[in-house]
């Protein structure tokens, strides 16, 4: 809570009122997220986890149960 306050005071100085040129903020940025992402990134390598559905594993559907629409009756194993 004390560092809020601290920064919304720096706003009204006029002396912290610093021109920050867009590209280089952009960079910050990027390079920020790599920096902060790579850990992560590799962890999910090396367990392959893929986020994106491209390159993951089609699953065949389960093949429909004889007799029915998914109602369980008497004479039906379960699993």
């Amino acid at each position: 809570m004390k560092a809020v306050f601290v920064a919304f005071c720096c706003t009204f100085i006029p002396l912290f009122n610093v021109p920050v040129f867009w590209p280089i903020l952009l960079m910050y940025f990027f390079v920020l997220f790599v920096l902060t992402m790579k850990r992560q990134i590799k962890h999910m390598v090396k367990h392959k986890y893929l986020p994106f559905s491209f390159g993951k594993k089609n699953y065949a559907q389960a093949p429909p149960v004889a007799g029915g629409k998914g109602k369980i009756t008497k004479n039906s194993k379960a699993g």
